[in-house]
């Protein structure tokens, strides 16, 4: 399936430019290298990442690691390759150790992506540089959300690139934010054969009736108008799609939850979903990350 086309009209048209790679720096770590990669998203603005390439020759398969937000807007890239942060977002890392190839970028507003602030601009940190971002997209005609899936999209066009990668081998991993990004990501990009959201979303509409205010990156305008998350859910098969939520986790509301896997279920053939609920909060504890490990790995990696 894909996006139905009245949700793809609420995205403008993707910006191409060529990623133009570069390698910064290498650093040799257990079981392979890290590299501090730049590349470009759009015309004059170049993105930071980690690329994590573990030891060995041939393609291997490639993860998109998309990381949290949790108000911490000095962090991005470094805490799912475990280099800053909670070691149980390290994600990236440990799916490195697992084999895969893993890109790390940083989101808009984030880490090595916020504020330079030039001669006579305000100096906005934090949530408030995010809500000047997501308001300056509203006024071009655009929105945040739309620009976090197509500096997504550019990363993947990055990894699929990879003399290491097998470009027919994608998947992607994130929780939060992170898993809100992957989710949005795999809807519109058949390049991901399988992904896991942890804590991501729940129907817009849940979320709303609860009047929890979210990430900028939330808030698609006119969405509401033409469907829910649930659509996005459904845009994802036949591909994999595993996700996790918490029965306490007060961001997203376990009725959109349960909304949303009813129609997931009905949709993905058993063995491309996994559809988790824990006893938690917003979290991704060591148990729910061996179960997408697992379940990523039985996708991507050969049997």
């Amino acid at each position: 399936m894909s996006l139905p086309a009245k949700i793809k009209n609420l995205f403008p048209p993707r910006p191409k430019v060529a990623p133009a790679l570069r390698v910064l720096r290498r650093t040799r770590i257990k079981g392979g290298e890290r590299r501090e990669i730049e590349y470009a998203v759009e015309k004059g603005e170049r993105v930071r990442a980690y690329l994590l390439v573990p030891d060995g020759t041939g393609r291997r398969p490639g993860i998109l690691a998309s990381h949290q937000h949790a108000g911490q807007h000095h962090l991005g890239k470094s805490e799912p390759v475990g280099l800053a942060g909670d070691r149980e977002m390290a994600y990236g890392l440990e799916l490195f150790q697992r084999g895969f190839v893993v890109l790390c970028p940083d989101h808009l507003g984030f880490e090595d992506r916020r504020q330079r602030r030039l001669r006579g601009q305000q100096n906005l940190q934090g949530a408030s540089y995010e809500h000047f971002l997501f308001l300056d997209a509203l006024l071009r005609g655009r929105s945040l959300a739309a620009k976090y899936l197509f500096d997504l999209q550019q990363a993947v066009d990055v990894l699929a690139a990879l003399d290491c990668v097998d470009a027919s081998r994608l998947g992607g991993i994130g929780h939060s934010l992170g898993g809100q990004t992957i989710l949005w990501l795999a809807a519109a990009d058949p390049r991901m054969k399988a992904v896991f959201s942890s804590c991501g979303f729940s129907q817009i509409r849940s979320i709303q009736e609860k009047a929890f205010l979210h990430n900028r990156a939330m808030y698609l305008p006119g969405f509401l108008e033409v469907g829910d998350m649930d659509d996005v859910v459904a845009a994802i098969a036949p591909r994999a799609l595993g996700m996790s939520h918490g029965t306490r986790d007060l961001m997203f509301p376990l009725s959109g939850v349960r909304e949303i896997h009813r129609r997931a279920k009905a949709t993905f053939a058993p063995d491309k979903l996994l559809p988790l609920i824990f006893r938690g909060g917003h979290s991704f504890s060591a148990t729910m990350r061996r179960k997408a490990y697992g379940f990523i790995e039985s996708h991507l990696l050969p049997r």
